[in-house]
Formats: structure tokens, C-alpha cells, sequence
């Protein structure tokens, strides 16, 4: 039996009623389909899908989110492939639902996310954990308070720096973590430099553990030309995966703003 679903695309998906064989070409949602209990319905992740810790040593992998194995997908025979309209190329999507059905999210911020996880819900037969796990990224949010915001520019990429613009996920996580994105005028993500930078000093320099490792010796090159700025290293996933890891960002937010107090206070002292 099947049943049709809309996708945040729009698209109308035929979908096998409760999906035994799917394949996820999106790390967040590879780690939703496991919180949502469908660990033994996952056949096949991305090289990228690194949570939960086991997922990859279980699953097929199946390339990058970009590079995908066509072939191998193939193989695997999905009854449902779970992909993303920014982290997959149309062309390789295109291709595979000539073959297979795909559901393509669509996330800007947390209500769409929340929208993504109750959809992906219906569509595999779990509403109920989706519900609550909404439930849980609603209460997470509400926790967040901010009387002021800083200035703060996030890197995800070197040679080129590369930050988010304004109309990506990331820069919606930075204004719920209580941060003014100084690229919020720019889309998608706009490359920069240490000029550009060291000219407008940034209160806060986030720089990101992923797509690029962003590391420690990575710290004192971009300090050296914005040395009044605080800069700060942080977990990626919290900022731009938009599943159920969405129920943690705002903890891991408090933390980011609590290490950035204590480096203003030591600064004062």
C-alpha cells in the first residue's frame, strides 16, 4: 500500500505506507530517523552522517551529500530516500527520483524544522515521537533570552574564508543564540577575508568545526587582524543541523554565551 505526501519542495511523493528500506542523503535527518527508532529501517547514510556514532560502521555509505553513488544507491533498492533541496544537488536528486521516491526538505529556521520532523513523521509511520520530539525543540527554544545581541560574523570555510548570509539556517540559529549576523545582508554564503574582517571588527568570531575543522592555530591568524574580537570555536552541528539535535542547540548556546562572557571578564578584569 502507498500513500501520497508533500514535501517542503511542494513535490507530491508516493511513499510505501510505513518505508522498511530508506536512505538518507542528509546527516540531520540520518540522526532524526534514528531518534525517531528507525535505526533497522536505514539501509544506506553519507560519509557525513557521524551521529550517532555507530550509524556509518552499519549502514551502507553511499558518497558525500554532493557526490553521490548513484549506483550504490541503486543497489540498495530504497523504498524512501530523505534528501535536502541545499545539501544535494538537483541534478543527482532529479536522477534518483526517476527511480525511487524522495522526500526533499526544505529548513530556514526552526519552524520549518519543526515542520520537516513532523512531516518525516507522518511519512515513516512515527507521529508520535516526531510530536514529541517537536514538543521538546519548542520547550528548548523558549529557554533562550537575550537583552542584547553581539555583532558576530560565522565561518564555515578558509582559503577562501568563506561565512553564512543572511538567508541560511545558520543565521537563524545565530539570532536565537543571541548573536547580530554582520553578513545578514549577503545570501547564501558570502566569501570574505581578513581585510573585510579586521574592517568590521566584530564583537564575536564563531568558527565553525564543520564543513571546515575549524581548529586552535586557526585562531591566532584571524586574531592578529581583529584583535579586539572574541573568537570563539564551536560545534557546527548545533548551529546548522536542523533535526532532532535541535532539541540540544539552545544548551550548547548558553555554554557558546557563557564562554564568551568569561573571556569578556577577564578582559575587564
Amino acid at each position: 500500500m502507498t500513500e501520497e505526501h508533500l514535501d517542503q519542495m511542494n513535490r507530491l511523493v508516493t511513499v510505501a505506507k510505513a518505508p522498511t528500506r530508506i536512505v538518507s542523503v542528509v546527516p540531520s535527518q540520518s540522526e532524526l530517523l534514528v531518534d525517531l527508532g528507525l535505526m533497522d529501517k536505514i539501509v544506506g547514510v553519507t560519509k557525513f552522517c557521524e551521529h550517532p556514532g555507530n550509524l556509518r560502521a552499519h549502514k551502507a555509505l553511499i558518497g558525500g551529500t554532493k557526490n553521490l553513488n548513484i549506483k550504490k544507491i541503486k543497489s540498495l533498492e530504497p523504498d524512501l530516500i530523505l534528501a535536502n533541496k541545499e545539501e544535494n544537488t538537483k541534478d543527482q536528486i532529479l536522477e534518483l527520483a526517476k527511480y525511487f521516491p524522495v522526500w526533499v526538505s526544505d529548513v530556514k529556521d526552526v519552524c520549518s524544522a519543526i515542520e520537516m520532523v513532523n512531516k518525516i513523521g507522518t511519512l515513516t509511520n512515527t507521529t508520535e515521537i516526531a510530536e514529541d520530539i517537536c514538543t521538546r525543540i519548542k520547550n528548548s527554544f523558549k529557554s533562550l533570552k537575550h537583552e542584547n545581541q553581539l555583532d558576530a560574523a560565522y565561518l564555515i570555510w578558509r582559503k577562501p574564508y568563506m561565512s553564512a548570509g543572511g538567508d541560511t539556517f545558520i543565521n537563524s540559529m545565530l539570532e536565537c543564540a543571541g548573536f547580530r549576523n554582520i553578513f545578514c545582508s549577503i545570501d547564501r554564503y558570502p566569501e570574505t577575508n581578513l581585510d573585510l574582517l579586521s574592517a568590521k571588527q566584530p564583537e564575536v568570531i564563531l568558527l565553525s568545526s564543520e564543513p571546515y575543522p575549524f581548529g586552535e592555530k586557526h585562531k591566532g591568524e584571524i586574531q592578529q587582524r581583529c584583535p579586539n574580537s572574541i573568537i570563539i570555536l564551536v560545534d557546527g552541528t548545533y548551529f546548522s543541523w536542523y533535526g532532532s539535535r535541535l532539541v540540544h542547540s539552545p544548551k550548547y548556546f548558553k555554554k557558546v554565551s557563557a564562554e564568551i562572557q568569561k573571556i569578556v571578564d577577564e578582559k575587564r578584569a
